[in-house]
């Protein structure tokens, strides 16, 4: 307790001196009580990001950190501070915008690129990123190269993204080629498309994604519509879908994990599909989303699982809102589980 209390305080000192050299700075609060089962379970987190920028025209600097400090059931807590992001930016002679260390990268849907925010520690990739500047079309090159202590290459990672936006169409292009220690690449590709019709009232969603992992082709589609009623109404319908020889779900991704991990359904297996309707309503400080997911199988027709997902937020003031939220799942069997979260978001 009294090393990890040092070595926060060591970062805070280290933020608070370069803040009076930086041109910005960001602070926002995230504490959470997980109430989930029968209501036997209080454990509360707490996630503080503190982040300085500061830089010139063609230069930049970048630093945050996340300071987590998590309670069970009042026994005494666990406390940590870790790196978020760090990584500095520069112009490459008027061509290209180069970032060097640790960022926080999301493409398209986030599908095998994302930040998880709902994560304590959430997902970030050290390596190099290149955005060209092209008005055609949104360029990002990413290389994360690593080596083992014989020189050999341990983590040889290499990314490329295309993103365009033209009236009412936006499409992305993410293309990966992934190896370690030495191994052939294995390779995974995500195309994801939205078009907003009737005035804007529609929009349409295609996300296709494709992996080939030692020498297995798997396939992952996620096609859905949201229909905006009002101003403070809206409807979305859609399915996911994974072909018979799976996918890869990557860690980087948004998809990984679970409720718990991920603060979603998690990846599907091989064969399965997921029909999901749900809505969201605003009233005034008052928000509602309600969202109904049904798994099926298409090679087992014995096989469904269902879950529900509703929220409820309210806007305490500019700065501060208040949400609870509530899951059930019941993984495919005869039996619910119970997920019940209250979350405090304060940003200053």
């Amino acid at each position: 307790m009294k090393k990890n209390l040092r070595n926060i305080l060591a970062l805070a000192l280290g933020l608070m001196t370069t803040v009076s050299f930086a041109q910005d700075m960001n602070v926002d609060s995230r504490t959470r009580i997980d109430m989930s089962g029968d209501g036997e379970k209080m454990s509360t987190a707490q996630r503080v990001t503190v982040g300085t920028t500061w830089g010139g025209d063609n230069w930049g600097i970048v630093l945050s950190s996340d300071v987590n400090y998590t309670t069970n059931d009042g026994t005494n807590g666990t406390l940590n501070a870790n790196v978020y992001e760090a990584y500095a930016s520069t112009d490459l002679f008027g061509f290209a915008t180069m970032n060097i260390g640790r960022q926080a990268l999301s493409y398209g849907s986030g599908v095998f690129v994302g930040t998880n925010d709902w994560a304590a520690q959430r997902n970030t990739t050290d390596g190099m990123t290149f955005a060209i500047d092209n008005d055609l079309v949104g360029l990002d090159l990413g290389l994360n190269s690593q080596s083992n202590e014989d020189g050999t290459s341990s983590l040889d990672n290499m990314w490329l993204n295309a993103s365009k936006s033209q009236g009412d169409w936006s499409a992305n292009l993410l293309y990966l080629s992934l190896a370690n220690d030495g191994a052939d690449a294995n390779t995974a590709m995500g195309l994801d498309f939205t078009y907003s019709a009737m005035g804007g009232a529609l929009d349409l969603n295609v996300s296709y994604n494709t992996t080939s992992f030692d020498g297995v082709d798997g396939d992952m589609m996620d096609v859905s519509g949201t229909y905006t009623v009002n101003d403070d109404m809206s409807l979305t319908a859609g399915m996911a879908s994974v072909g018979e020889d799976g996918f890869t779900y990557l860690a980087s991704g948004n998809m990984t994990g679970d409720w718990m991990s991920h603060g979603n359904l998690g990846q599907l297996a091989a064969n399965e599909e997921n029909l999901y309707v749900g809505g969201s309503y605003n009233m005034g400080d008052f928000s509602l989303s309600a969202t109904m997911s049904t798994v099926t199988n298409t090679e087992d027709e014995n096989y469904e699982r269902s879950a529900t997902d509703i929220s409820v937020g309210y806007s305490l003031t500019d700065n501060a809102s208040l949400s609870y939220r509530m899951v059930t799942d019941n993984n495919g069997g005869d039996t619910d589980t119970q997920y019940n979260w209250l979350t405090l978001t304060v940003t200053p």
